[in-house]
This record gives structure tokens, C-alpha cells and sequence, in this order.
């Protein structure tokens, strides 16, 4: 069931009309939309979207080594596509029916955060917006040499965890294809997380702010909680020889995630889902812990629907500062901040990304 019905997306599309050309649209029935329909959704989720924008430097043949580089912008790119994307270089030059195989870089979206998808690709001026058949998200797909080459030189030097071994690859591919083109290939970014918004891209796809209610004590028992869980992939618990062969993964992902739970008085726990999936777990257990992540993100803020939760989880964790969180007036107050988070929420409101600009800076 699609989300989009009830966005607030005429915001959104006031942020975005100044800097807007719009190529076309395809909604899931077929139809073309122009922009003044757009500024109305109601009843339809959009398939494919692509969009040229204007932007102020544009990336061409004699400005490919002189991309802008800003460092709050960079991280939070690299945050989001190491928690949520993917970097796919072909391993073959052709295809089985002789087509040139070319790279390309998707960043994954839930449905409901379309607007901040629009915007990033905005931001890019480049990549295909599609919501593909079967999953109930909007990947943006960036597969032009001007938009790969601008993406990896962003998250060049910012990349924390190991799909900085498939940025490698990508520049690689990029420097043998491209005349005249030399990108250097960075490490692996060790700057504090505090001083870049990598955290904040990364925790966009990753992470989820938790107000539990244990209603069966005498005296109700309230948390109020941040989780962080990396799920790892092809890792059901079958036999041991499976668990062996993802020990390096598994190794690998434990080291990024160290200085994150550091940052939150916190410990990385491995952990099994539900469906009987490998994953390694964050969670705030103190309120110190939940302090330290309250000013990271307040210097360093979301822009997905998770913002909104913050807010809300943010109001929360006041009364909690206060001592306040189990007076009877405040738990019911608590109760109803509660049923509108999350997977709850039917109203959305996107005025916080009229300051995504703010990362350029």
C-alpha cells in the first residue's frame, strides 16, 4: 500500500521549483503528468521519474578533476549509499549478447521518502528514480559518466565501511574508460564521527528511534531508545560451514560499527532476526547515550521521514531529562507522541528539507 497519498508533497515541490526542469514523468498507469499535476499527488505512486535540473556547475569533459568538493554534503552521501546502496561494476566488458557493460551507483528510498529521494537526485543533477516491481522502494539509479564520476569523487575519502573495495573498482573502471581522467583512490575515512554528517546519512536507512511501553507492571515502564541493526545478507544459520565463510564479513562490519556505538555509551551485540538472518545490533541503554546522539544530530540532522521521528522521539526524551517520564499526565502524553511514529505516522511534513542546501555549505 503506497504512502504517498498522504504526503504534504506541495512543500516539497516548492523546494525543489526553482531549481526545477522537468523532462517527464510516468505514473504507474502509463500517463504522462505535467508539472502542475505534479503539485498535486493523489492516488498513484510515480514508476519512473527523470529529471534535468539546473544546477550551478555542471560536470563535462574539462571539469571532470575540478568537482566542488563540501564536506557535510560528501559524508552524507557516502552515509547514505553505504547504508543503503549499492556500487555495481561489471566484472565482464560485454555482455552474453555483446553489449558494452557499464557501472552504475543505486541509492535505495522507502516509498515514503520520496521528497528526500527527489531531492537528492536533484542535488546530483543526474539518476533515474524508479519504484521497481516487488519491493516497496524507490531506487535511484546514477549510471551517466558525468553522474558517476561526480558521485565518486563526493564519497572518495568518506567511505567507512567495505564497499569502499566497490568505489575502487568504480574509479578504476572510470580512469581506464575515460580519457584524461585520474582519480585517486583514498583509504577508508577514520575522522571522529562527530565531525561529518556521515552518521546522519548513514542512519537514514539504518537506524530507528524506539518509545517502548510495558503496560502489564503495575507501574507502566517506559524507553525511550535508538537502534542501529546492520543486516547482513545470504547469511541464514544453516550449517557451520556457512557461518565460516561470513566470519570476514561479519568481522568487517563489527569495526565501523565499534566507534558508532561508542558514540552512544553503547555495545555492538550480534543478533538473529526473525527470519533467521545474521545482524549486528546498536541500542541505547542509557541516557547519556541517547544525550550524545541527540547532539550529533541536532548539529548534523536527517532529512528523510525519520527526521519527524526524531522529533517526536526528541519530545520524549525530555520528560525523560526532566525525571519527569512517569508522571501519569506525561505517560499518556508519551502514549499518543507514540502512535504517530513510525510505521504509524499518516501525516507528513517536509519543511526540514529546505535545508538540505545547507550540507552544500
Amino acid at each position: 500500500k503506497s504512502l504517498l497519498p498522504a504526503l504534504n508533497l506541495a512543500i516539497c515541490w516548492e523546494i525543489l521549483k526553482p531549481n526545477l526542469k522537468l523532462e517527464f514523468l510516468i505514473s504507474s498507469a502509463g500517463n504522462l503528468f505535467d508539472y502542475n499535476q505534479l503539485g498535486h499527488l493523489r492516488g498513484y505512486t510515480p514508476e519512473f521519474i527523470c529529471y534535468k535540473f539546473i544546477i550551478g556547475s555542471t560536470v563535462n569533459n574539462t571539469s571532470f578533476n575540478q568537482i566542488k568538493i563540501t564536506k557535510n554534503l560528501d559524508s552524507y552521501l557516502a552515509g547514505l549509499i553505504e547504508g543503503g546502496g549499492n556500487i555495481i561494476v561489471p566484472t565482464k566488458e560485454r555482455s552474453d549478447k555483446y553489449k558494452k557493460n557499464y557501472p552504475s551507483i543505486q541509492i535505495v528510498f522507502q516509498l515514503k521518502d520520496f521528497p528526500l529521494a527527489l531531492m537528492v537526485q536533484k542535488e546530483l543533477g543526474s539518476g533515474n528514480l524508479q519504484r521497481k516491481k516487488g519491493i516497496n522502494n524507490y531506487v535511484l539509479t546514477i549510471n551517466t559518466s558525468e553522474g558517476l564520476i561526480l558521485v565518486a569523487q563526493k564519497i572518495n575519502g568518506n567511505m567507512k565501511t567495505s564497499k569502499i573495495h566497490d568505489l575502487d573498482l568504480l574509479i578504476e573502471w572510470l580512469n581506464k574508460n575515460i580519457t584524461d581522467l585520474k582519480i585517486k583512490n583514498y583509504p577508508l575515512n577514520n575522522d571522529s564521527l562527530t565531525t561529518n554528517a556521515w552518521l546522519s546519512g548513514y542512519i537514514e536507512t539504518n537506524g530507528q528511534f524506539l518509545v517502548r511501553i510495558n503496560s502489564k507492571a503495575q507501574q507502566p515502564k517506559l524507553e525511550c531508545k535508538f537502534e542501529l541493526i546492520q543486516q547482513i545478507q545470504n547469511t541464514k544459520y544453516k550449517n557451520n560451514n556457512r557461518k565460516k565463510k561470513n566470519k570476514k564479513k561479519l568481522l568487517n562490519i563489527y569495526h565501523f560499527l565499534e566507534p558508532i556505538a561508542e558514540l552512544l555509551d553503547s555495545k555492538v551485540k550480534f543478533t538473529k532476526s526473525i527470519d533467521n538472518h545474521y545482524q549486528w545490533t546498536i541500542r541505547t541503554t542509557t541516557l547519556k547515550g541517547n544525550l550524545y546522539l541527540e547532539k550529533y544530530l541536532d548539529n548534523y540532522k536527517l532529512f528523510s521521514s525519520k527526521y519527524l521521528d526524531y522529533k517526536d522521539w526528541q519530545q520524549i526524551l525530555d520528560l525523560f531529562k526532566k525525571g519527569e517520564n512517569k508522571k501519569i499526565k506525561n505517560i499518556n502524553q508519551i502514549i499518543s507522541i507514540r502512535e504517530g511514529m513510525k510505521e504509524r505516522r499518516t501525516i507528513f511534513t517536509w519543511n526540514h528539507l529546505k535545508n538540505f542546501s545547507d550540507l552544500d555549505k
